[in-house]
């Protein structure tokens, strides 16, 4: 058993729990997570969850680690999926096979710390609100974002969830749809948590992700039909910067801040650059093809000599 998530530990939360509601009123709560080769991050996010959530559904991408068997460990309900470019779209099987009528998503690199989790439960247990939008403080590079667009009262997740009042959507940067008519409550930070989020290790990781992420994004904006043009990659990159950077006030977050606004005004001539990339000649196996018939064409004139 995983430290931290015994008996004597649920027994515990439960006890601190009842200052606010007994355990038999409180209302169930299933959490939802994505995963695709967690198993250094997966731990520390079922521990913070194990307490309290009544059950625990892992979608997995057919890690390859041992994710799965983490997840099986701490008693998780795990279901495969097919991976997928829109990575949030996985979620909509979670959704699926959750046996609650409240669910909160919970990615696998986050946590949730002890107050935010009695905030959740008492939500849950007034029955008066549909969704809710939950603080998240965002670590990047080993410090926690103040600013920059990623400190808690900036970022805000709609993470818990009555069914039927939420949904998802292929989209990476819009994949949450709140249906018409759903009462929405939005929590602040200090007073009321918010999620911890490891976001990345190193500038290397960030890249890497930035890559995957920008991929994803110039793909959809292929689909749609829309244009790439550099005047507009341009503005849209320096818009980003200064938002970033002045607005999200990036400036107090110190050599952090400067860096995550260089890489967001990056983020935008990437997703430009793969964009006319996809317009003009195309993917990856596009190209590859068109260099198997010029390679044909070069070597065509050694069976001429």
């Amino acid at each position: 058993m995983w430290f931290g998530v015994g008996e004597r530990n649920c027994e515990r939360f439960t006890r601190s729990l009842g200052r606010v509601i007994t355990v038999e009123d409180r209302a169930k709560i299933s959490v939802l997570i994505n995963t695709l080769n967690e198993e250094k991050n997966l731990p520390h996010a079922l521990r913070s969850v194990k307490p309290w959530a009544d059950e625990i559904i892992v979608v997995d991408m057919y890690s390859t680690d041992r994710t799965v068997e983490i997840a099986q460990e701490f008693g998780a309900k795990v279901f495969l999926h097919e991976r997928v470019v829109e990575f949030e779209i996985a979620r909509k099987l979670a959704i699926e096979k959750a046996s609650n009528d409240w669910m909160f998503f919970l990615d696998a690199d986050e946590l949730v710390p002890f107050p935010l989790a009695r905030c959740l439960l008492q939500i849950a247990h007034e029955d008066a609100v549909d969704v809710v939008r939950v603080p998240r403080l965002n670590y990047l590079i080993g410090a926690a974002m103040q600013y920059s667009g990623w400190g808690p009262n900036q970022d805000k997740q709609y993470r818990l969830f009555r069914r039927g009042k939420l949904g998802v959507r292929a989209n990476m940067h819009d994949h949450i749809e709140v249906f018409p008519g759903a009462k929405v409550h939005e929590l602040s930070f200090p007073s009321d948590g918010a999620i911890i989020h490891f976001s990345y290790l190193d500038f290397e990781h960030f890249i890497a992700k930035l890559n995957r992420y920008t991929n994803v994004h110039a793909l959809q904006a292929a689909k749609t039909g829309e244009h790439p043009h550099i005047v507009k990659a341009l503005f849209k990159a320096t818009r980003k910067f200064l938002a970033y950077y002045l607005l999200r006030k990036g400036y107090r977050d110190g050599w952090r801040g400067i860096y995550l606004a260089l890489l967001m005004f990056f983020y935008e001539i990437a997703t430009f650059a793969k964009l006319t990339q996809l317009r003009l000649v195309g993917d990856r196996e596009d190209i590859q093809n068109m260099y198997a018939k010029e390679a044909e064409r070069y070597l065509s004139e050694y069976v001429e000599c």
